[in-house]
């Protein structure tokens, strides 16, 4: 027990012992327990109405005079107040920061009520990049402001993993890339970085790749046609005929390189088609199937086909051959000889899904969320001998994005591997009858 208390309660028995020394001398010992008792209860009443006095009167900071427990309590409210002040100008100090860091910011930055559109508080950039003025949209709905198809889809939708592009309403040639981040509960900041110059020069990297693919074309077609005049020569093919087979070998692979660096640059450039057709999927993976057993040829790979003759895709044929082919065609380049290689075709929770599973070497962990850059390889010497060009994944990642889909890869060293296409189920489409 502590000193303090120890005095109250010497205080009170100080206090009875001169209530019942007051009764004695009236003749009535309880008339002066009670005097005694009423005049501890003032006291006490007394102090409990300076605490509230003082708890009101926010501006008076020092606490009443007072003696005993109660200069105790009031000393420690005090210092409670001290510690909660000081907090607070702590806090306004980091806010006034935090709002000078966001001033600051290039991206334009908007806070959202709690549970709530309606803006709050915005930088100076997204004046800039979204027209907010002061004071006529504070308190407006960002909704209203914003009104872009894509965002309002984005934002009703409450997915914000991913962000979504727009055009700036204060200039259509600036391209605005949106996020929302939740935080502190249901609060919303909303950032917008202009993404202008990001794609001028991806713009300006897509035509570079495809005016340089297009201009090797014609040089490259030159090249393969001398080789062929050359090897079927009798005196240069007897001489120089493994030089000129190599050659021929190289001059292949960069055809083949120059036709992927197009069609890459195309499917990256071309916006998807809106009225896409059915397309007979059973059938494609039979053409499939029949090529890369004639790619096989002396390795002699077991090739497994699981189709569902009555399950076609909306999308376009070109593309949905070439994602399936460069996945069918790397099982069979990076299987072993007389490995096993299956190619399914089926629904798999209500979604259409390609998938190829093979018995090759396998793939580290570590390489597979780099698969699908370009030109990524797992093993450089292994991929050229194989005469791989680095991007087919690539290829297939960028025609799944143009049919809403995903690839899923599983793979161990040693284990073989499996890619799976998934598609959303509202591409499913009924198989037109041949």
């Amino acid at each position: 027990m502590g000193t303090l208390w120890q005095s109250e309660l010497r205080r009170i028995a100080l206090l009875l012992i001169g209530g019942l020394l007051l009764g004695a001398l009236f003749g009535n010992v309880a008339l002066g327990l009670l005097i005694v008792l009423g005049a501890y209860l003032l006291w006490h009443l007394y102090n409990l109405h300076n605490l509230v006095r003082w708890l009101r009167e926010s501006k008076k900071f020092q606490p009443p005079e007072a003696s005993g427990i109660w200069d105790d309590v009031f000393e420690h409210i005090f210092r409670l107040q001290q510690r909660n002040r000081k907090r607070k100008r702590n806090l306004r100090r980091m806010l006034k920061r935090f709002h000078k860091i966001t001033v600051a910011l290039p991206d334009a930055t908007v806070e959202l009520k709690p549970g709530s559109d309606e803006i709050e508080w915005w930088n100076n950039a997204a004046g800039r990049y979204l027209g907010l003025e002061y004071p006529r949209d504070a308190g407006q709905r960002i909704t209203n402001l914003l009104r872009y198809p894509a965002f309002l889809e984005y934002l009703q939708k409450g997915d914000y993993e991913q962000g979504v592009e727009m055009p700036s309403p204060v200039d259509e040639n600036i391209t605005l890339r949106v996020r929302v981040i939740p935080y502190s509960g249901n609060r919303r900041l909303l950032l917008a970085r202009d993404m202008t110059r990001m794609q001028k020069l991806e713009r300006t990297r897509q035509d570079f790749i495809a005016n340089v693919s297009h201009e090797l074309r014609s040089p490259l077609t030159v090249v393969s046609g001398y080789l062929e005049t050359l090897i079927e020569s009798p005196e240069c093919g007897e001489s120089y005929a493994g030089q000129l087979h190599s050659m021929r070998q190289q001059t292949e692979r960069m055809n083949r390189i120059v036709d992927d660096l197009m069609l890459l640059s195309r499917l990256e450039s071309e916006i998807p088609q809106a009225d896409a057709e059915p397309v007979a999927v059973p059938e494609l993976i039979d053409s499939i199937a029949e090529q890369a057993r004639r790619l096989s040829g002396a390795e002699g790979h077991h090739i497994e086909l699981d189709v569902d003759r009555a399950l076609c895709l909306k999308g376009r044929e070109t593309e949905l051959y070439s994602a399936f082919s460069n996945l069918v065609f790397n099982a069979v380049r990076y299987t072993p000889a007389g490995g096993h290689i299956g190619i399914r075709w089926r629904r798999l929770d209500g979604e259409p899904v390609f998938a190829v599973e093979d018995s090759g070497v396998g793939i580290a962990a570590s390489h597979l969320p780099r698969l699908t850059e370009r030109f990524y390889r797992v093993d450089t010497g292994r991929s050229r001998a194989s005469g791989g060009t680095g991007l087919g994944l690539a290829i297939v990642k960028h025609v799944l994005l143009r049919h809403d889909g995903h690839l899923e890869i599983e793979s161990e060293p040693g284990e073989g591997s499996v890619f799976r296409c998934h598609f959303p189920a509202g591409r499913i489409a009924s198989c037109k009858p041949r």
